[in-house]
């Protein structure tokens, strides 16, 4: 069906898009000439730009797997056949050639099209996506359950970038790969990209990675004959793949670290040719045990902006699809980003101690420290998609005398849990924590929010955790944490704009542990931490006379401020508490824990996020919807 979308600002008669407009499911895809596939990823590729020009989302990365995408649904049967996708950034093809073409406006919209794929929106959508480097483990537990189950006929495809296969986790299901019972097909779509430039030993390994495919196609040849003969046991197959590994590493002089893992390599080949991506994965598709197909592509590729620079085309915000001219809020009166005022800051404070080195798992950009590198670049370090490493690097150079400003988005530190407790925590390490993208980030949704790390990390012994109501607190307490032996510091911030038009301010020290009273009040008490805190002060003019309220900024969740807690106790039979991050365990449950344990009863009110993983949304639209927006204090304050 034609259709024209009128939600768009550049309209584009989709009647121009002959091929993708008859297309509305997989099936359709299959019914298609080989020689037509070409046409419908140029189709596909203009779609996804017209529609990401007014409805921001992530562009390059899709751009780049047009071919792949095309190609995989044409040869496999999904979503009986399981595409397992890493990351997500990728899927917006996937997207719309399973269904979801005319709702993909919705995209990202609070109710709409969710960010990345998810197995609650779509059949198609086979594991959960979001944080890099999950698909080969999850892949391969598809793929045993195939065996286990006597689906033969069930084929598992994983596709996994450069960028995330440099995370652990990857390494971890390669390494298992060949020890378990199954056929997986791993796709390594090598661009030489993650939103940053890969980094580390594997992006040169990947760069200097070539294989023979004339000796490819004979040992496929020779291998099926013989399992026809009958002369290809487990051992002999085993045996024959070290072999011919090690005659292929003598010839290339090169060691291929798949086949070293007894995982069959294919490749490198242009994964921008679909009509060769097709007759490779029909060629591949039932050989037995493990493979994987080597694919170089090109972020971005097919639209010459995005080609051009792909880290700002990752997710460019809106632009004219036809110039790439991008539509840039430029408003010199906004206020900072939050993360602009950190890159800035540590910079300041790297020029005043030579301690201070940056570290960050893959997102300089994003996290501002590009700022530092910049300037610095033997004191910054970008450790690719590594969370767990990033904190344990940071630990080691803790020990021996640096101090490392550390910085990862808040939802990413979830994978470095115990890198905290046993590599820093346990040894009182000066280490500074900067969980960039804390709270509800928006659009992303819940693989992103940042909404378990106050109270993931309140437990655990020594550190102290913090954070700023606005940019002039994000500074102090940023200044607070070089300080010398104030041992793991976490300081925890938003995405996106402060509130304050002027963020510089001089840098001083804040007492560890110390809160402040912004508002007095007599009737109730209101606590908050962090930049929600400003939601309070918008109540409180809205609220007038009507209801004597006392805000009392806490600054710290641990250590947490008793003579704060002591004077609310004393004076307040009603308190509310406010966090933008999950009420179990957190700032609430701090209060009302010490309120018990020193023989104070009031009645305690928490708001935050629900025990339930907060979907997408305008950041204004979900706190809204868990309560922690304006009108939900004003309620919270009336009816407590």
């Amino acid at each position: 069906m034609a259709y024209l979308c009128t939600h768009k600002q550049f309209k584009v008669d989709k009647k121009e898009l002959t091929l993708l407009n008859g297309i509305k499911s997989p099936e359709d895809l299959r019914n298609l000439e080989v020689d037509q596939l070409p046409q419908l990823c140029d189709e596909l590729r203009q779609d996804i730009v017209e529609e990401v020009a007014v409805n921001p989302g992530h562009l390059a990365s899709s751009l780049g797997v047009a071919e792949i995408t095309v190609a995989l649904h044409y040869v496999y049967n999904t979503p009986k056949d399981r595409i397992v996708w890493d990351v997500g950034h990728q899927a917006y093809g996937h997207k719309i050639l399973t269904g979801r073409r005319e709702q993909f406006c919705t995209n990202r919209k609070l109710g709409g099209i969710k960010p990345f794929p998810s197995p609650a929106e779509s059949e198609y959508d086979t594991f959960a996506c979001g944080h890099a480097s999950n698909s080969v483990s999850a892949a391969l537990g598809m793929a045993v359950a195939a065996k286990l189950e006597g689906k033969s006929n069930r084929h598992v495809v994983a596709v996994i970038g450069d960028g995330a296969l440099s995370g652990g986790l990857a390494f971890e299901g390669l390494n298992n790969v060949s020890s378990s019972p199954n056929d997986l097909l791993i796709i390594l779509n090598d661009n030489n990209m993650s939103i940053d430039r890969s980094v580390g030993g594997m992006k040169q390994y990947l760069l200097n990675l070539s294989t023979n495919e004339t000796y490819n196609a004979m040992r496929f040849r020779v291998s099926r004959w013989m399992n026809r003969k009958g002369l290809l046991n487990d051992d002999r197959k085993n045996g024959i793949i070290r072999l011919s590994n090690a005659l292929k590493s003598a010839i290339s002089h090169q060691q291929n670290i798949f086949e070293g893992m007894n995982i069959r390599y294919f490749g490198p080949f242009d994964g921008h040719n679909v009509k060769e991506l097709v007759r490779i994965l029909k060629q591949i598709k039932d050989m037995k045990g493990p493979k994987l197909l080597h694919l170089h592509t090109q972020k971005g590729h097919g639209y010459a902006p995005a080609e051009k620079d792909v880290t700002v085309w990752h997710a460019p915000g809106k632009f004219n699809p036809d110039t790439g001219e991008r539509i840039v809020d430029n408003d010199p009166n906004k206020p900072q980003k939050y993360q602009d005022v950190f890159g800035h800051t540590l910079l300041e404070l790297a020029k005043q101690n030579p301690k201070i080195v940056g570290v960050t798992p893959a997102m300089p950009s994003g996290c501002s420290m590009n700022i530092m590198m910049k300037e610095m670049p033997e004191r910054t370090f970008d450790v690719g998609i590594a969370e767990g490493h990033a904190v344990t690097f940071s630990g080691g150079m803790a020990k021996d005398g640096l101090l490392p400003f550390c910085n990862i988005y808040s939802a990413f530190a979830q994978r470095a849990f115990d890198n905290i407790i046993h590599d820093v925590a346990l040894l009182n390490l000066n280490v500074v924590f900067c969980f960039d993208r804390a709270g509800l980030v928006g659009e992303d949704g819940p693989t992103h929010h940042g909404a378990f790390d106050l109270a993931a990390l309140r437990p655990i012994p020594n550190l102290v955790i913090s954070s700023p109501m606005d940019e002039h607190e994000l500074r102090r307490l940023m200044f607070t944490a070089q300080l010398p032996d104030q041992g793991p510091f976490v300081i925890r911030y938003p995405r996106g704009g402060g509130v304050l038009q002027d963020w510089r301010c001089p840098l001083e020290e804040v007492p560890v542990g110390k809160g402040r009273k912004l508002h007095d009040g007599t009737d109730v008490a209101v606590l908050s931490i962090g930049p929600i805190g400003n939601n309070v002060t918008d109540v409180i003019a809205k609220i007038g006379d009507s209801v004597s309220v006392a805000h009392y900024d806490m600054r710290f969740l641990k250590p947490i401020d008793e003579e704060i807690l002591e004077e609310v106790g004393q004076k307040f039979k009603r308190v509310i508490t406010v966090e933008n991050g999950v009420k179990k365990g957190g700032l609430g449950s701090a209060v009302l824990e010490w309120m018990n344990d020193h023989g104070y009863q009031p009645k305690v009110v928490r708001l935050g996020l629900p025990d339930e993983f907060v979907e997408h949304g305008t950041v204004d639209e979900l706190q809204d919807i868990v309560g922690i927006g304006t009108d939900g204090i004003i309620k919270a304050i009336k009816e407590i």
